[in-house]
């Protein structure tokens, strides 16, 4: 091995002065702590920068106030990793607000104790914790409807009188449908979508609004406002436009104004038979086929305090439905970004076309420009063919919207749709009235699960930076609340193997733990009483029958909380999921045949392996079988290793036994005598190799290898084979042949999308043909991220980042250059802070520049070089290549 030339780059003389104070305080996998759902919330922070040497050794976290208790002012010592630490105080109670700081001790190897200076603080606040909190009850228009065709959803609104100067409010809300709240006819909150989904038999969530700055002016008069929409919860999913009411046939709202006055007084206003309903300007509204906005009939002021309801009805007063009202347990959707159009064109009897360069989840916002009486029609698409969009692949989706202006409408305000969403790079706008556009006439507004994002990726290639580029842009395009499929068509499910296989991707490149974590809480009370996993999370009720233990997807009960503790040390999750995992593996196990194996029932096989045809996405050629004893290997194994972390010692055992004895009846069956696998597919062959079932240098890597080659190094696998098969390589002992298919750019490739202009991920290979055709198959999504999985292989491979321990706080460093590239990096804010890598090779050396985060530790591999343990700080290595 060779000696690796090492040195810490601070050295020369860039090292911190002293240490700074911890940062980046966090409540729970949240940024803004307002309503949190626990009394005794984890707090997570890390420390910037410190001097060489110096080891956090405690952390002492002082509650500097708090609302009630009387322990405000203590000083505790606590963990001192500074990741989702136990809180060390009184739990708190409902409503409470706590304001803490933190700092850290730490050893310079002195001997004696350092601290760094205190962070900033913090406020967080606990929402409503006990059902009896809610003194609020679900209100609803009094009409009833023929749901089974898109209705106009109603509007409610109250006055309410103000006694005195407001201190501090807060608006409780929730819903039984999508809804946006108004006090006197301003916004409260920017959450899109609200509440977003969720198992609405199971959980509905709640969020809280500081509506402090809402109610200033004294005691007065103020009108509470809303809009409802059908959203997931009354609106159709699915291609089946016969689905709808999938959870209730009516729209309902309990909301919570809660008051505190100058004088030490309070009040809370609940929704309440006082409450009135009417429609309003929104003539239908649905997530696939869009909204029909009419200012005509939109009743002119009802959002001011003053206005004369009357004529409108009385709203009922609905029964609690059996779902808990829950907090949300990572961001909300926002508005993210608008992007301006980069073409536009006439075309087609006046319609405007339109190009925003960007496949994105999003809608329009348009100027309120009065309009003829047809009104605007906006359209929708993610490809355009034969200069026109092209909708097929929306299926029944319809992806648009309508607008018609109102008497107030002037072309100094905007309009955009509310409870709606699209998938699109194109748009048509026909019916504009202005005969050229002008700046920000109609702009793209980006809309998706506001998550903080923590990954980037560089290279000195730039067809892989732009297929980085399109794996991000697919996680965004897909992570509106739920991890779904697609964002355009009739689907926009939470499809369990999607996520499965790209949680690592995910996990990379943005903090999704808090959005993951509110989707498994749904996955395990969906679960089935045999272990089942649903295909996707939200199910519909009663869409699956008992039995579906299909791999790959149902393995997200274990693999997906288990890549998620990998990345953000969260080991609270594996408490809360224990025991949907164990059910899984145990249905899983108790449906194989003697040895274990995998014999009967549906399966999805390796989805859209190319060979495939277009009418049939699961005709794969690795054996479907084979592949699930694989994945029965895999999930029970990491089942093992997750009892062992959380004490479970005999299970741990019991449970690493039972995958032994998978691991022997899968080489038993798909084995050949000369040590391949039987189906002869790169997909089994990669999982094979990557899950450990064979020895990476044996027969199984060699023919890999020589499947690969003989396909030109063009892709041979679909979603279970994707995510490994260049890691196989690499394993075996084939790292040119691993760069030569990351690298290729012919059909079926990842690079080939790339030539026909894609801007994220497709769902097929070949979604569009390389005659510019879109393909004839019935799913043909071009904003698809699970074949984007091969990013995990660009952060860990290609740039050389991941994590040793849980969460990052070991970190290895092994980047393994190949493909010609002369560079690549990438900078990760891991759970401890900000870690990096960046190398290059020339004249016949590779040098190499990492930085360690404080409070974590890391290993450097180098090619050829023995590993060289790291502390934190910035560091500069070479070895010869």
């Amino acid at each position: 091995m060779t000696d690796t030339t090492i040195a810490p780059a601070w050295r020369r003389g860039s090292a911190p002065a002293g240490t700074s104070g911890p940062t980046a305080l966090r409540v729970e996998h949240l940024r803004e702590p307002l309503g949190i759902g626990s009394p005794e919330p984890r707090l997570s922070w890390h420390v910037p920068d410190a001097p060489e040497g110096w080891v956090p050794t405690a952390a002492e976290v002082e509650l500097l106030d708090r609302s009630a208790g009387d322990d405000a002012g203590t000083t505790t010592r606590v963990d001192a990793s500074g990741v989702l630490v136990a809180w060390p105080f009184a739990p708190l109670v409902s409503r409470e607000r706590a304001v803490w700081r933190v700092r850290v001790v730490g050893d310079d190897g002195s001997g004696a104790e350092h601290a760094t200076d205190w962070s900033e603080p913090l406020e967080v606040e606990a929402g409503l914790l006990a059902d009896t909190d809610w003194t609020a009850s679900f209100v609803a228009a009094p009409w009833r409807e023929n749901t089974r065709v898109d209705q106009a959803p109603p509007i409610l609104r109250r006055e309410v009188t103000l006694r005195d100067e407001v201190v501090r409010a807060r608006l409780v809300v929730a819903s039984l449908g999508l809804h946006e709240v108004t006090i006197d006819g301003v916004r409260v909150g920017d959450a899109e979508l609200a509440p977003g989904w969720t198992s609405f038999g199971h959980r509905v969530r709640y969020l809280v609004h500081d509506a402090t700055p809402h109610l200033a002016g004294g005691a007065r008069t103020v009108a509470l406002g809303a809009r409802l929409g059908d959203g997931w919860y009354r609106g159709r999913i699915t291609w089946d436009d016969r689905v709808r009411n999938v959870y209730g046939d009516r729209l309902a709202l309990i909301a919570q104004l809660e008051v505190e006055y100058a004088d030490g007084s309070a009040e809370t206003f609940g929704t309440d038979d006082s409450w009135r309903a009417s429609r309003g300007g929104i003539l239908l509204s649905g997530l696939y086929d869009g909204e029909k906005w009419d200012g005509r009939v939109e009743p002119g002021g009802w959002q001011a305090a003053g206005f004369d309801d009357t004529e409108w009805d009385a709203v009922d007063v609905l029964d609690r439905p059996a779902a808990a009202l829950v907090p949300f347990d990572g961001p909300v959707v926002r508005v993210t970004e608008e992007i301006q159009p980069v073409w536009s064109r006439r075309w087609d009897a006046g319609a405007i076309q339109l190009d925003f360069g960007q496949n994105l989840p999003g809608r329009l916002r348009i100027r309120n420009h009065p309009v003829g009486p047809f009104g605007v029609t906006l359209r929708h698409a993610e490809v355009m063919q034969d200069d026109e969009l092209a909708t097929r692949p929306l299926r029944t989706a319809k992806a648009t919207d309508v607008y018609y202006s109102g008497a107030d409408d002037d072309g100094t305000g905007t309009w955009e749709p509310r409870f709606t969403v699209h998938g699109f790079r194109y748009a048509e706008v026909e019916g504009w009235p202005v005969e050229a556009l002008e700046d920000g006439d109609v702009v793209a507004q980006v809309i998706h699960s506001d998550m903080r994002r923590t990954g980037w990726f560089r290279c000195s290639d730039p067809r892989l930076e732009r297929l980085h580029e399109n794996v991000v842009w697919s996680m965004r395009g897909n992570f509106v609340d739920v991890p779904t499929d697609c964002p355009q068509r009739d689907e926009r499910l939470g499809w369990t193997g999607d996520l499965q296989v790209f949680t690592p991707t995910a996990a990379f490149l943005y903090d999704c733990a808090g959005v993951l974590r509110s989707w498994l809480r749904d996955l395990a009370l969906e679960q089935r009483q045999d272990g089942g996993v649903p295909f996707f999370v939200p199910t519909l009720p009663d869409s699956d029958p008992a039995g579906h233990h299909a791999a790959v997807w149902g393995d997200a009960a274990t693999l997906t909380p288990w890549g998620l503790y990998q990345a953000f040390g969260d080991r609270g999750l594996l408490e809360d999921q224990w025991a949907s995992a164990k059910a899984w593996v145990d249905g899983v196990l108790s449906t194989s045949d003697d040895a274990l194996v995998r014999f009967e029932g549906f399966e999805f096989g390796d989805w859209l392996d190319p060979l495939a045809p277009p009418e049939d996405a699961a005709a794969a050629k690795a054996d479907k079988y084979c592949l699930a004893t694989a994945y029965s290997y895999r999930s029970t194994s990491v089942l093992a290793a997750w009892a062992a972390v959380l004490g479970f010692t005999d299970e741990a055992a019991r449970y690493e036994s039972l995958a032994s004895r998978v691991a022997d009846g899968w080489r038993s069956r798909f084995l050949t005598s000369s040590g391949t696998v039987v189906d002869d597919s790169q997909a089994s062959s990669a999982i094979a190799i990557v899950f450990g079932l064979v020895e990476p240098d044996g027969p199984v890597g060699a023919r890999l290898a020589s499947l690969v080659r003989s396909n030109g190094h063009r892709i041979g696998t679909g979603f279970a084979g994707t995510p490994v098969v260049c890691d196989a390589l690499l394993l075996a002992g084939y790292p040119d042949d691993a760069y030569a298919m990351l690298l290729q750019d012919e059909c079926p490739s990842w690079l080939y999308p790339l030539t026909q202009g894609a801007t994220t991920i497709w769902e097929r290979w070949d979604s569009l043909l390389p005659d510019g055709r879109v393909n004839s198959g019935g799913m043909t999504s071009f904003n698809h991220y699970a074949l984007g999985s091969v990013a995990d292989f660009m952060h860990r491979v290609v740039a050389g980042i991941a994590p040793a321990a849980p969460g990052y706080r070991e970190i290895r460093f092994a980047p393994r250059p190949g493909g010609g590239l002369t560079s690549a990096g990438a900078t990760l804010d891991t759970p401890y802070g900000r870690a990096a890598i960046d190398w290059s090779v020339a004249d016949g050396t590779l040098s190499v520049a990492v930085t360690v985060p404080v409070g974590a530790t890391a290993v450097l591999d180098l090619p050829g070089a023995d590993p060289v343990p790291l502390t934190h700080g910035t560091w500069e290595a070479s070895v010869p290549v």
